[in-house]
């Protein structure tokens, strides 16, 4: 399962409007690798003032690449980070996640070309 939904939460589904705060939160309390990753990511972003960033270590065990395939796998968890934290995020690999500035179109491309991807890769990753 993805996330550990409340009761309210999935009465406001129910009802057809999920509150974008509430899901927010919802994601925050079910996956805090990935969201720690990404606030993290977004911060250092903003303090540099770079186009992105990129994480480069790979999570520290099984629940924790999980959480990150979960949070991006899904387009409205994906969608909702983006929104919350005013980026454009980017997947490579297990572990590879960046923060884009959301004009930041071309470093957006170029970070997810097939050739970044093939650049990418590493012996130690195709299992991960």
């Amino acid at each position: 399962m993805s996330l550990t939904v409340s009761p309210g939460l999935l009465d406001q589904a129910k009802n057809g409007k999920v509150d974008d705060a509430a899901f927010i939160d919802c994601i925050r309390d079910s996956l805090p690798y990935a969201w720690s990753m990404v606030s993290r990511l977004a911060d250092e972003r903003q303090r540099t003032g770079a186009e992105f960033a990129d994480n480069q270590a790979a999570p520290p065990d099984e629940a924790a690449y999980g959480q990150i395939f979960r949070a991006l796998a899904s387009t409205a968890i994906r969608e909702a980070l983006e929104r919350h934290f005013g980026v454009r995020l980017a997947f490579q690999n297990c572990h590879r996640v960046a923060v884009f500035d959301p004009t930041a179109e071309n470093a957006y491309t170029a970070f997810t070309t097939p050739e970044a991807q093939v650049l990418n890769q590493s012996p130690t990753l195709v299992n991960c």
